[in-house]
Parts: structure tokens; C-alpha cells; sequence
């Protein structure tokens, strides 16, 4: 069975209550594709500094939105030239292959050519239009991302801090070098008249008609509500950032990371862990690992790329 839902609100901690309700069902055959807009907002990893990644202090005095999610990967910028999807599946038909094959197919029948780069961007003419992120539920999975159509450049550069570090890595000079509004390849794109081909062919790759879920009656159930007060939470987006500094960063092939210690008598009592990594599970072990550790012996774990990494910095002179 395949559904679609369509958000008529620009509200970003509205719509992703409704993604996360969506998440929670136990659905076990159904496959839905969510879309919606956000109104001047950046969006921010699970494990990220608000601070580092976002001039939030000119974000907000514009009338913008800082929007925390719970998946990982890195700050995003978005706006009303934006169009959103989530797809939401029963494990058993998660396949990443399918999904990006519904958004591609939609951005080709513009006359774009699409590829995939890495596991989380979709490229046009060699720049990124979409970044994707992930996450798993107890009944389903979730792939979500942002296709940008007709975002506006200059905010853009305002708003997100992009690390130098990275730009380095990439080779680029600016954020804005490294991706694309569809709309400067066709004009004809707009979040308006992709929705409909992101539909037609969400059914194409599924083989079947999908039924319109109305968005005002899923907005009213009383769990979709307790998550939009949690998530417009100043505690939620900006957690313990503003009265920690990042004492240590770094970046990696899986990302980057920054860390700020609060130590005591030898031992780590807390820690702040920014990060824009996708393996949400590795930064937690890191966490958890480094809280009540030594401050001078690296703690006793299994290997994993990012683990290491994240203590090789912990513990490396400042």
C-alpha cells in the first residue's frame, strides 16, 4: 500500500512533529511519502552546535527558525524555493536504490540529468541539489532530505558557517560553489510543479496508486502536538551549547567533530560532542565512553573508525 501526505504549513517544528509521528506507527505493508516546505530555517544535526554551524543570533532576528532533527549528517539551510520529501517505510521494503530512484525520476522528467554522490547527495551538472539523511525507528526507517529548487543564495551564505577545514577538503571557496538551484537548469521547476511528478513517480517505482492523507487531521492528534512544543523547545535546539566553548575539532573522512570536556578531579563529567557524522550509534559509544573516564588514560573499547577518532582528539594536548 503506498500513501502520500502533503504539509500546508512553512512551520518547521510542525512538520517534523507530523515526520516523527509518521515514524512512530506500527505500520507493517506501507510505504508513504511525505512533503513539506520550511519557511527561513536551518536545520541542524542530531549531535551539532547550533553556535558553530549557524549565525543563529541573525537567523532569529530575521524571523527565522533553528530546527533540531533527530537524524545525523550535517546543517542544511531551508526556505519556501525548497521542497522536502520523507519516505517513510516498514523495514522489511526499506531500499535506499527505490527511494532515490522516486526522486530522481521526478527531477529527470525536467530534462536534468541526476547522480548520486556518496551515500547522502544527489548531484545535477556536478553540484549538490540534495542532501539525505536517515534514521531507524522500532516498526519503520526513515530517508529524508531537501531538494533545493529555488533557495535563495544569499541567505544561504548568511546563515550557515561552513567549516573551513571542509571547504579545504572539498577544494571549494564558499558553500554556495558547491550546490544548485533546479531552477537555474530549468526554469520550469518550482517546489509547485515537482511535487506532483515526485508523486507520479513515487507510484511508477512502487507500482501502485497511493491515497492523499489529509495533513490538518494528523496536526491535531495529541502526540503530533506534544512533539511540536518539544522541538520549538529552546532545551531541544540549543541543549547546553551556550555555555560551552569547543575546546577541540577536528575533521575526518566520516566527518567532522567537535568536543568540549568539563573535567573534575581527574575525571570527565561531562561532555558537548558536535558532530555532523551520519552513525549515530559511534558518537553515542564515544560519548558514553568519555563520560566518568580518565581524563588521563584513553578508556578500554572495541575498535571503530569513529570511536578512535573522537578519543585520539579527546585526549590530545590542547
Amino acid at each position: 500500500m503506498l500513501q502520500y501526505i502533503v504539509s500546508n504549513q512553512t512551520n518547521p517544528y510542525l512538520n517534523v512533529a507530523v515526520e516523527n509521528h509518521l515514524l512512530s506507527l506500527p505500520e507493517r505493508d506501507t510505504v508513504t511519502l511525505y512533503l513539506w516546505k520550511n519557511r527561513r530555517t536551518v536545520v541542524i544535526g542530531m549531535n551539532q552546535n547550533p553556535f558553530s554551524e549557524c549565525n543563529v543570533e541573525a537567523l532569529e532576528a530575521d524571523g527565522g527558525y533553528l530546527m533540531r532533527r533527530r537524524t545525523g549528517g550535517g546543517a542544511v539551510y531551508h526556505d519556501d524555493g525548497n521542497l522536502n520529501f520523507s519516505f517513510i517505510v516498514p523495514k522489511s521494503l526499506y531500499d535506499l536504490r527505490r527511494q532515490f530512484s522516486v526522486l530522481q525520476r521526478a527531477v529527470e522528467t525536467f530534462g536534468i540529468r541526476t547522480e548520486l554522490s556518496g551515500r547522502n547527495d544527489v548531484l545535477a551538472d556536478g553540484r549538490k541539489f540534495s542532501g539525505n539523511a536517515f534514521s531507524k525507528a522500532k516498526y519503520q526507517d526513515l530517508h529524508h532530505g531537501t531538494i533545493l529548487i529555488r533557495g535563495n543564495m544569499d541567505d544561504l551564505q548568511r546563515y550557515l558557517k561552513p567549516k573551513p577545514a571542509k571547504l579545504m577538503k572539498h577544494g571549494v571557496s564558499s558553500v554556495q560553489s558547491r550546490v544548485v538551484n533546479l531552477a537555474d537548469l530549468n526554469p520550469d521547476i518550482t517546489p509547485d510543479t515537482i511535487a506532483p511528478r515526485l508523486v507520479e513517480a513515487f507510484e511508477q517505482e512502487y507500482g501502485a496508486k497511493a491515497t492523499l492523507l489529509d495533513f490538518g487531521s494528523v496536526t491535531e492528534r495529541p502526540d503530533v502536538q506534544e512533539r511540536f512544543a518539544e522541538f520549538a523547545s529552546p532545551q531541544w535546539k540549543y541543549g547546553s551549547w551556550r555555555t560551552f566553548t569547543a575546546q577541540r575539532s577536528g575533521q575526518f573522512d566520516w566527518g567532522g567533530v567537535e568536543l568540549a570536556l568539563k573535567v573534575d578531579d581527574g575525571t570527565i563529567r561531562e561532555v558537548q560532542l558536535a558532530s555532523d557524522a551520519l552513525d549515530l550509534a559511534a558518537l553515542d559509544t564515544a560519548r558514553a565512553l568519555l563520560i566518568g573516564a580518565s581524563a588521563a588514560e584513553v578508556p578500554q573499547h572495541d575498535p571503530d573508525p569513529i570511536v578512535d577518532d573522537i578519543l585520539t582528539l579527546a585526549y590530545s594536548p590542547e
